[in-house]
């Protein structure tokens, strides 16, 4: 019987870490998936939470910044593409076959008042 209660034990311990590990893998992985929208700072604050060792925080902390940066360049190199692909003339002719443009301007010529010129000038 003693023996059964260890095992249960050793069950309830193994199964505490595997929940406490998963719930930390879990936590790392948004994080990374996270990271591209976060800050270095509110990253290092919600990795903090996680109680890990400096060195593995460090560690996550340059992968995630560096995934960041990947992450940027590939959304800027695509948007680049996009537009260089667009014919603007050829746009902007379908749109003008298809719209009237109506331009109105209002100008008002108004004489200087000679005291507020007199009065700025002392």
């Amino acid at each position: 019987m003693a023996s059964d209660e260890a095992n249960k034990k050793d069950d309830k311990d193994s199964s505490d870490l595997k929940g406490l590990l998963g719930e930390t893998v879990k936590k790392v992985f948004t994080a990374g998936v996270s990271a591209a929208f976060m800050t270095e700072e509110s990253l290092r604050t919600y990795m903090s939470e996680l109680k890990l060792p400096k060195e593995a925080l460090n560690l996550l902390i340059q992968s995630a910044s560096k995934s960041k940066d990947e992450i940027t360049q590939r959304v800027t190199k695509e948007a680049v593409a996009i537009i260089q692909k667009i014919d603007f003339v050829k746009e902007f002719s379908k749109f003008a076959e298809t719209h009237k443009f109506k331009i109105t301007a209002e100008i008002d010529i108004i004489k200087k008042d000679k005291s507020v010129d007199d009065s700025s000038s002392k």
